[in-house]
């Protein structure tokens, strides 16, 4: 793990990377803002449109929108890779989108009021969380593999329960899920921070790029799945 003190390579140096980290988190940043604008609105979109929504839930695009999204979560990483950073951005933007059509039966199933204020919450932990993980000193790389074994967990116990519906696993599957997607918001920004500190001398524009976008992947998907489960708390059911 790379030292979190970046002031370590002399004070000139250390101010250049000190300023370029801020940049690049800034970038990262605001690239996940611009995929979360995308997903609140076509959520909104199909969610609240009777026309759209009943094709979504009456026809097997639902489906086809979860295996796409299935199989564009294993693959984007890889092909961010190897695309350029602008057609990087754009995949990750589909993606977003994709993940609006998913989302949108929330507008079916809670009511809009609950819905924003649910995500004003997981807005607010998602800034306390990431600063906490860009500021300790405490090295959280042991973390993740607990938290990323923890996932595949989840998915498990999800799929279990769609069989047994069981309200008490239903509660335990929250609750878990919002401890571990607070726990890798704060691991994902440490990692984002140090990975860019030991690439910060090599001056890899390609490199920093493609790596934001990757960046703002994954801290959208803790901002998406931390907002779903604390949903199930927190949000008021239409019937």
């Amino acid at each position: 793990m790379a030292d979190f003190q970046t002031r370590t390579y002399g004070a000139t140096a250390g101010l250049a990377i000190d300023a370029g980290l801020r940049a690049y988190m800034n970038k990262i940043y605001a690239l996940m803002s611009v995929a979360m604008v995308v997903t609140g609105g076509v959520a909104w979109s199909v969610g609240t449109s009777p026309a759209l929504i009943n094709i979504m839930i009456g026809s097997p695009l639902r489906w086809v929108v979860l295996i796409g999204l299935l199989v564009m979560s294993f693959a984007l990483p890889t092909m961010i890779n190897r695309m350029s950073v602008g057609a990087a951005q754009l995949a990750f933007y589909v993606y977003a989108a994709l993940f609006g059509v998913l989302m949108s039966t929330i507008f079916v199933v809670y009511t809009q009021a609950s819905i924003a204020e649910t995500f004003l919450v997981t807005a607010i932990a998602f800034a306390g969380l990431s600063i906490y993980g860009y500021t300790t000193k405490r090295d959280l790389s042991a973390m993740g593999t607990f938290l990323v074994m923890s996932i595949w967990g989840l998915i498990v116990a999800s799929i279990v329960n769609i069989f047994i519906h069981s309200t008490a696993l239903n509660f335990a599957i929250s609750a878990f899920g919002v401890v571990v997607f607070s726990g890798l918001t704060a691991w994902d920004t440490q990692k984002i921070k140090s990975d860019y500190v030991a690439h910060a001398r090599a001056g890899d524009e390609e490199w920093l790029g493609k790596s934001a976008v990757l960046g703002a992947l994954n801290l959208y998907l803790d901002f998406i799945n931390m907002f779903m489960y604390l949903l199930r708390f927190l949000g008021n059911n239409r019937n």
